[in-house]
């Protein structure tokens, strides 16, 4: 019994509303481009001043380039890995240059690396904060129950990182329905 010609193209065009993720797709691109903007600037910012930054200064402009890089790689492992997962394959050649997890990303991979970049950003970010305690130049005063909240909610983002990988695992271990 074949399916009637009214579900075949209804199906047919669900398949097809993928596309509509591609303009947000570029969107990434957009952004990451964005923040290639603001790592020169930063980079430009801090650069003039390095015979005069003091060490702590030094390591928390380090710390925002390294913080700026993680935020890249998060947008890139969410643009290539959900391209292909979720709107059609890269058919791009096996150069040299290619990634090796490109293509290999599977949903629940992307959601381990997504929460594994969420905690290394929320962990620079804390230690710059850290940092700043009882620096009179800091960028922000310190205000112990900002820093009480960032802990907590640091410590948010770990433990869902445990709970999802907890739960992955568990997925992997069940038989397939």
């Amino acid at each position: 019994m074949s399916k009637p010609k009214i579900e075949t193209r209804f199906e047919r065009g669900l398949f097809a509303a993928r596309w509509l993720m591609a303009p947000m797709y570029l969107g990434l691109v957009v952004s990451l481009a964005m923040l290639m903007v603001i790592m020169a600037r930063e980079v430009a910012y801090y650069a003039p001043k390095i015979m005069v930054l003091s060490s702590e200064d030094a390591i928390l402009s380090v710390l925002t380039l390294i913080d700026l890089t993680l935020a890249g790689n998060l947008l890139l492992i969410v643009l290539f890995s959900g391209y292909e997962n979720f709107v059609s394959k890269l058919d791009i050649d096996a150069t040299a240059d290619r990634p090796s997890w490109m293509g290999t990303v599977d949903f629940s991979g992307l959601k381990m690396k997504l929460i594994a970049s969420i905690v290394a950003i929320s962990g620079i970010h804390l230690l710059k904060r850290f940092m700043e305690i009882g620096e009179k130049h800091a960028e922000t005063p310190f205000d112990p129950t900002q820093l009480r909240w960032m802990v907590l909610i640091h410590l948010t983002f770990v433990a869902s990182g445990v709970l999802l990988a907890v739960m992955d695992l568990l997925a992997a271990k069940t038989d397939k329905h």
